[in-house]
């Protein structure tokens, strides 16, 4: 979640395994940006562009219910894999919603991604904030790290990420502590416990969860990092009560084996971002395709277990 400042700002800050060549490019490529841009279920059509200070792009956004925004974006500043000003939201007489500034930062062969959002007034900033979770505007950004990791390494990957008021330890606890845990990551209408929890490297998990219009379900868990408290790697797996791996009873395909990475920073005293990372491993085409197809879905489950630990943490 963007941050909570009592400022007429709001900030998003992203990291992506890709250089800075290339998180710019997915920026500045029209038929890049067209695989990204907006919240999961959108498309991108851009009528015009001109990428340069005092440019402009005319696009439109085409919304899974067949709404259309047609937008004018006015480039303010372009400094080529470095920085980008422009004001959003506006088009023909109607005025710009905010101001966007965008700086790009390549550190190790990654690339940090620091955005800032300035509105008219604090108040316009907090309803645009609530706006923007609602209309599931933070995943245009996940839609980016999937869109440079593929384009970089080919991998499919699922991402989302989110920030906390809670300190980076407290975090890691929740995701680590059987107890916490069990909390709040059922999708919503769900429940689940251990049936045998080691949260260790090398050790595994056995859980079952329970929906209130159907039989259990049970999954395996395999940790295998534990950096405390930045970086969690499991693998996890669908199974029956006698821990044998199986499909998930939902998908007529899936991947037998994900890998899910969690990294956690420390965004300010008490704010932490989470960014979950999900892979299927050694999966079949079909199953990767039934994978890529369900993103929205998942965004959805993640979305629901998210607001569950915001409920826990406060």
């Amino acid at each position: 979640m963007a941050s909570k400042s009592k400022s007429n700002v709001i900030s998003i800050t992203r990291v992506y395994d890709a250089p800075v060549i290339a998180v710019w490019e997915a920026w500045t490529v029209p038929e890049e940006v067209a695989q990204w841009w907006g919240p999961r279920g959108f498309t991108l059509t851009t009528h015009s562009r001109d990428l340069r200070t005092g440019g402009h792009w005319h696009y439109t956004m085409h919304g899974p219910d067949g709404t259309d925004y047609e937008n004018t974006t006015q480039y303010l500043d372009v400094l080529p894999m470095q920085r980008m000003v422009y004001d959003h939201g506006g088009h023909k007489d109607r005025p710009p919603l905010f101001r966007v500034t965008a700086l790009f930062t390549e550190r190790e062969g990654r690339t940090q991604l620091d955005m800032s959002m300035a509105f008219a007034t604090p108040e316009i900033a907090v309803e645009m904030s609530g706006f923007i979770r609602k209309a599931g505007g933070e995943s245009t950004w996940d839609r980016l790290a999937e869109h440079v990791e593929k384009r970089t390494t080919g991998k499919e990957l699922f991402v989302i990420a989110r920030s906390f008021e809670a300190s980076i330890d407290r975090i890691y606890n929740m995701w680590t502590k059987p107890e916490h845990l069990a909390q709040w990551l059922p999708p919503t209408g769900a429940t689940m416990r251990f049936l045998r929890a080691e949260p260790k490297i090398g050790g595994s998990s056995f859980y079952e969860m329970r929906f209130t219009d159907g039989e259990p379900m049970y999954g395996l868990i395999q940790y295998l990092q534990l950096d405390a408290p930045s970086r969690i790697v499991y693998t996890q797996q669908f199974c029956d009560a006698n821990e044998r791996v199986i499909r998930p009873p939902f998908f007529k395909n899936w991947p037998l084996l994900m890998r899910s990475t969690v990294e956690l920073a420390s965004e300010a005293q008490e704010t932490t971002r989470v960014t979950i990372r999900w892979e299927p491993i050694d999966a079949m085409p079909e199953d990767i395709a039934e994978f890529v197809n369900q993103r929205t879905s998942m965004t959805g489950g993640w979305t629901g277990s998210f607001e569950k630990l915001e409920t826990l943490l406060s």
